[in-house]
């Protein structure tokens, strides 16, 4: 059964840090968007209200002129007695004519010239012997200055007229006959004569349009749904409207702006959508989003930029840090400024600094141990040499050999030149053969030439440098612990392994038991690394006995036997 472990995918300190960083820019970026776009309607509709209220309020002052002028216009005719005994004379028919053109016809042109708007003004009179002066057709719009002379009799049977006088109602502004259907109003009052019956001579009615008495639409953007309304507050009935007509059912679909007319139960209102008081919204919207965007990615890339610039030093400090599990304190980091990473650092390269100097006077306490080791080993192989020679020197010179004895005394003392070296442990490989061949010729005067010894080294490994006294133990053992006849032969081979050295030697001895060796072996790998000591002897019914193999790493290293 295999069991799977999930790795932990691996993020920065500092990414992690730009989660929350990006999450509170964006909240804040959508908060603020909201906040401006909701102020930004708010702030339309506030002008569009300001700028339609004073627009009403123009249209109110100019539509209270017209009608104060129109009210003026009936007023004079209604004070003129010149006016008035004309339309009461009973006269013969020219006198009445000649009365018309002097007296009616220019009181009813010259306040028609007057005024700027086109309007009709008619005079209804009672006398039957007036004379009539026809305008234009009454229903068809009002395209010029008109007036009329008229008969009550083409009125006394309407509706409106009789309602009017039901009602006994005087001096007011009305829809009269078509005046609904032409969009104009109308202001309709009696004419009493000023004498003390004052009874009736008649009645004025100046009709006008609405456009004109409301003035200029332009203000009014009535192509975008802004409707315009004029209202009778005492019926409750539309008088006019302008614009397109708007959901009067739903009053939350628009804005209603109403604008009062003095003196009058008179009302403007305009309905304003609320589709045309966020017209801009989709517009603004957009602005406020791609505004809110660019901030948001202007934020993400400084604290990315800065992020970036955090984890390059993080990332100094985990590289630091690897270095260190890995063994190497040479590494320094160094920050500029007085932050956090700056202390960080610095406590990094002291803690670098004190372990590295806590090695080093470990490894050279250790090499120096190594190496006072060494030295007592090789001190204790020297005299050991020393005192079997001079025995054999003074065995020679008992026995009258002076050759003999001066061929040692001369050998010994190259063999211990090439031995202290000048004090330095490492010779090349070329020098210890010649100290072991020096060894070898001082043997040769005690045992008479009864050992032959062949040489085998490879020529581009002599100059390699290799611990001293390395192969002269182990050829001194064969004369102690392998020669048990009568001559022996000895072999030295050296040759190159990949990075390392290896050196033999060879010889024709007894060998050793196997049990032995494999007793020696035990005990040697639990006292030492595998790789460190290595021995090898076969039996003695081989051609030749392998004694020992060295194998050095270039240019010094780990020994192998």
């Amino acid at each position: 059964m295999r069991s799977f472990k999930l790795s932990k995918l691996y993020i920065p300190f500092t990414y992690k840090m730009m989660i929350p960083y990006m999450a509170l820019v964006l909240l804040t970026d959508v908060l603020v968007g909201y906040i401006s776009y909701t102020m930004l309607i708010q702030s339309r509709t506030e002008m569009a209200e300001t700028n339609i209220r004073t627009a009403m309020e123009q249209m109110r002052n100019n539509i209270e002129y017209q009608m104060d002028e129109i009210e003026r216009i009936s007023s004079t005719l209604f004070s003129s007695l010149t006016f008035q005994n004309a339309l009461q004379n009973t006269g013969e028919p020219l006198e009445i004519m000649l009365k018309m053109k002097d007296d009616i016809i220019p009181q009813m042109r010259a306040p028609l010239q007057l005024y700027g708007n086109n309007i009709r003004l008619a005079v209804y009179t009672v006398d039957e012997k007036m004379y009539e002066v026809p305008g234009d057709d009454m229903d068809k719009p009002i395209q010029r200055r008109d007036y009329y002379v008229l008969s009550v009799h083409r009125i006394e049977n309407t509706d409106w007229f009789q309602s009017l006088q039901a009602s006994n109602q005087d001096n007011l502004w009305i829809q009269l006959d078509s005046d609904r259907k032409l969009d104009n109003i109308s202001h309709f009052r009696k004419l009493v004569s000023s004498s003390g019956m004052a009874s009736v001579i008649g009645y004025v009615r100046v009709t006008a349009r609405f456009d004109e008495l409301l003035g200029n639409f332009d203000t009014f953007p009535i192509d975008q749904g802004i409707s315009l309304r004029f209202l009778n507050t005492q019926s409750g009935e539309v008088m006019y409207t302008r614009g397109l007509a708007n959901d009067q059912s739903n009053p939350a679909s628009y804005l209603s702006v109403k604008e009062e007319i003095p003196g009058t139960p008179f009302v403007i209102e305009t309905l304003v959508p609320h589709a045309y008081l966020n017209k801009d919204a989709s517009k603004m919207q957009k602005v406020i989003v791609a505004v809110c965007l660019i901030s948001f990615l202007v934020m993400a890339f400084i604290g990315y930029i800065v992020a970036r610039l955090s984890g390059k030093k993080m990332k100094r400090i985990v590289t630091l840090v690897h270095s260190f599990q890995e063994g190497n304190f040479h590494k320094r980091i160094g920050f500029t400024g007085n932050d956090e990473f700056v202390h960080i650092a610095n406590s990094f390269n002291q803690m670098a600094t004190s372990i590295q100097e806590l090695i080093k006077n470990v490894y050279v306490q250790g090499i120096q141990k190594k190496q006072a080791e060494l030295d007592v080993l090789q001190a204790q192989i020297s005299p050991h040499f020393l005192y079997n020679t001079l025995s054999t020197i003074g065995s020679l010179a008992n026995l009258g050999e002076t050759d003999k004895v001066t061929a040692m005394v001369q050998g010994l003392s190259k063999f211990y030149r090439l031995t202290l070296n000048g004090g330095n442990v490492y010779i090349t490989l070329e020098k210890e053969l010649e100290q072991v061949k020096t060894y070898l010729d001082i043997q040769r005067v005690k045992y008479a030439d009864t050992f032959e010894v062949y040489y085998d080294i490879e020529p581009e490994i002599l100059q390699t440098p290799i611990i001293k006294l390395i192969l002269q133990p182990f050829v001194e053992n064969i004369f102690k612990h392998a020669w048990f006849g009568k001559t022996i032969a000895i072999r030295i081979t050296g040759k190159r392994l990949g990075d390392r050295i290896e050196l033999k030697i060879i010889d024709t001895g007894i060998g050793m038991r196997p049990d032995t060796l494999k007793k020696m072996l035990a005990a040697q790998s639990l006292n030492m690394p595998a790789h460190s000591q290595q021995m090898d002897n076969r039996g003695s019914d081989s051609a030749h006995k392998r004694l020992g193999r060295k194998g050095l790493p270039l240019p010094a290293g780990n020994l192998r036997f």
